[in-house]
Order: structure tokens, then sequence, then C-alpha cells
């Protein structure tokens, strides 16, 4: 949410984490946007660990080298939104009186201060208003404005911003990753039921709820792709790239892979996956739902993103434990995809890079 300039330049979406860096360049058609460039790197372990970057030489080298060798066209453009940690950032839903823009901008550092557990002079806030209905003009109802709040620490931003100046780009914004999901995700026209997000990623697992065109509820789950993949290499005594091939192969399907199944290795982790995710649903009911949401407040579905959420058959395992329809994600539904788009990326890779895409479309949000 924090954004650096006035201009409305042509930007680019960058997606850094622990271990691997994903570039998305749109191109605004008259119908959308198009796909144009893309990118996937890795990052060697310790550069970036949880967020925070350990080693910012060798990260510059990193962002410089992806931008030189993006599939596609050229980036052709300097001005870059990128994703903040979730695991570092702070977001949550509040209430304030009833008042105008200027009014909130003062406002509002005062009542974070109940809501960010770190010094509020030790963060870069930023705040947006939140639309009760979609057909709403207005951000303010029944005498009082919801505000999603928005905080990352200021030593987190500075150290990004320090690499991306260093390799030669220009920050446009900055936002938290839970934020380019959403965005990346949610139709256009779309109603106000409640969705989760699930972004299954190798390091981290992001859960993030979204009710009445907002984000209401996020955090970080500590069960990974990574996990699973060394938890099979454990027990089979194997390596980690052949435990990660035994993954994508079998997945939660019943054909063996050795003895114990793939699958018998895999459930207890996910088991616990499905614990976070039921305590945090409990969470929502009885703490961040209110009677000024446009929704009855039940789940409608919970959308699976990230790299693994190809892992096979984690869909129905998923839905069956929690009884909840679960789907994978379309990181597409807002692109338009052209015949001579890369058929790889659309068939294998877009998964992982929701953040980029929602990044990348950070633009048309702009643009409104």
């Amino acid at each position: 949410m924090l954004q650096f300039l006035n201009l409305k330049p042509e930007i680019f979406g960058l997606d850094i984490n622990d271990l691997s860096l994903k570039i998305i360049r749109l191109k605004k058609k008259r119908k959308g946007f198009s796909l144009v460039s893309f990118n996937e790197v890795d990052i060697k372990p310790g550069i970036v660990e949880e967020g925070v970057i350990k080693n910012e030489e060798a990260l510059v080298k990193i962002i410089e080298s992806a931008c030189k060798t993006v599939k596609g066209k050229k980036l052709g453009t300097k001005y870059v939104v990128a994703a903040l940690p979730e695991e570092k950032s702070f977001s949550q839903v509040i209430q304030m009186p009833e008042m105008d823009k200027d009014e909130l901008k003062s406002a509002v550092p005062f009542e974070a201060e109940n809501y960010i557990p770190l010094p509020i002079d030790k963060v870069y806030l930023d705040f947006q208003t939140i639309n009760l209905a979609k057909d709403s003009a207005n951000y303010c109802d029944d005498n009082h404005c919801d505000l999603l709040i928005a905080a990352t620490p200021k030593s987190i931003v500075d150290s990004y911003v320090s690499c991306f100046k260093k390799s030669g780009l220009i920050p446009y914004a900055l936002e938290v990753e839970s934020q380019a999901i959403a965005r990346a995700l949610i139709k256009k026209d779309r109603d106000a039921k409640p969705l989760i997000f699930i972004d299954l990623g190798k390091t981290k697992t992001s859960f993030i709820i979204f009710s009445g065109n907002s984000i209401r509820f996020t955090s970080s789950i500590p069960i990974f792709s990574d996990q699973i993949t060394s938890a099979i290499s454990e027990v089979f005594l194997i390596s980690y790239n052949e435990a990660e091939e035994l993954k994508r192969k079998y997945g939660l399907l019943q054909e063996k892979g050795g003895q114990p199944e793939v699958s018998t290795i895999m459930k207890p982790i996910l088991r616990d996956l499905v614990s976070h995710i039921k305590k945090y649903i409990s969470f929502y009911h009885d703490h961040v739902f209110h009677e000024y949401f446009p929704a009855d407040g039940n789940i409608e579905k919970i959308i699976l993103c990230g790299g693994g959420a190809n892992l096979k058959g984690i869909t129905d395992f998923l839905s069956k434990e929690l009884k909840i329809k679960v789907e994978l994600a379309d990181p597409l539904t807002n692109i338009i995809m052209e015949k001579n788009s890369d058929h790889i990326f659309l068939n294998k890779k877009s998964l992982s890079f929701v953040v980029a895409i929602g990044l990348a479309l950070r633009e048309e949000e702009d643009n409104k």
C-alpha cells in the first residue's frame, strides 16, 4: 500500500520470497491485461530468511539478472511494484467514526497504535477505506468507516527499497503479499460472500480471509511445501530432489512410491495445516465478522494458490477434512491469454505466480 510516486508509469510486478524471485509484466489492452514478460529465478538459502534480507549485495545481483533475462518481451520499464513479506507485516480491519479523508489521515495513526504490535514510529503505516457494498459510492455507513490498515517495520521496507534502487529500479509502490493475492484472484463484480485464500509456498503458507470487498484477516501458517518434501526425504533416505519428484508424481493419490506410501507421510503434516485453518476460521467467526459486513459470515469456499497447490489430490483432501468446498485458484482470471502466450506458464507455472500477477495488476487499480 506504500506508494512512492504520484506518476502513473508502466510498471511490473516483483515478488521476492526466501527461495525465489518472480517477475510479471502485463500490457493494458482494450478488454483487460495480457501477459508480456515473466521470469522466475532461484535465491540461494540465506540471502533472504523469513522475509528479511540478509545479503543485500547478493540479492541486488539476482534482481539485476532476473530483469535482464525475462521471457517474452524486454521489461521496458524500471518502475516496480513489489511485495512486502506477509510474515513481517500487520494487517487489520478497524472502524473509525465517520470523517473525511484528510481527517482520517490524521486520526488513523493514533487508532492504529491499539492494533500494531510495534511502536508507530518504527513502522510505515498505510490504510484504505472499504466500500461496504460493491455498488456503494461511499466508504462510510451508519456513522462509521471500515478501514484496512497495513504496517511493516521501517527496517524491512528500507532494505527492500535499497535493493531495488541499487538494482537500477524505481519503486512505484510496495504492498503486503495478501493484497496482491486478493487482487489477482478476485473476479470483477463478484459478490461479497467470504472466501479464504491459502497460498501454499515452499517456506511458508499464507492464510487470507476476504469478505465484504476487503481482506479481513491474514496470518502465516507454519506449514509449508518444503516441509513435506523433507519428510519424504527422511523416511525414504533419499535426496531432496528425489523426494520432490516423488511428491510431484504421486501426491495424495494412493499409488505407492515405496514403503510407506508417499501419501501416508504427507497426511499428518497436512492435518496439522487443517488444524490451523479450522482455528483461524473459528477466530474469524468469533472476532472478525461483525454486523456491518454485507455477507452472512459463512465461508463460501477455499481457494488454493502457490506452488504447493499443485500437489495431486490436495483439494479433495482439504475439502473432506474441512467440509468446505476447496478449489485451485485461476491466477489468469483477470488476464487475457493471447494465442502466442507461453503455454508452459499457462499450464504449470501460474499458481506460483499469483503474487507477482496481483502486483502487476496494481496498474489497473491506480488508473481507475
